[in-house]
């Protein structure tokens, strides 16, 4: 699976967590000043820890690499917390 096919694959599958609001709130508005979406930032990490903590044998074929991964990466955009005020 290259990363164009990773990026059409359908995402058919939900995770549903109970956090506090404020942390909830705090992670958004952070994935926002980064140009990026909550859902994107916790699909990267689920698949790094999947890669990195499962037994090879365990890892499914289709489970993309890290560098595939991260094809869904967020535009090179400076964070707005980052850029210098005037």
């Amino acid at each position: 699976m290259n990363a164009s096919d990773f990026k059409k694959e359908r995402k058919d599958s939900q995770l549903v967590i109970r956090i506090k609001k404020a942390e909830r709130d705090a992670f958004v508005d952070l994935c926002d000043q980064l140009d990026s979406s909550a859902a994107r930032e916790i699909r990267r990490f689920i698949r790094e820890f999947a890669l990195t903590y499962a037994v090879p044998a365990q890892i499914p074929a289709d489970l993309p690499t890290v560098a595939e991964g991260l094809a869904e990466k967020r535009p090179k955009k400076k964070a707005r917390h980052l850029k210098k005020k005037k």
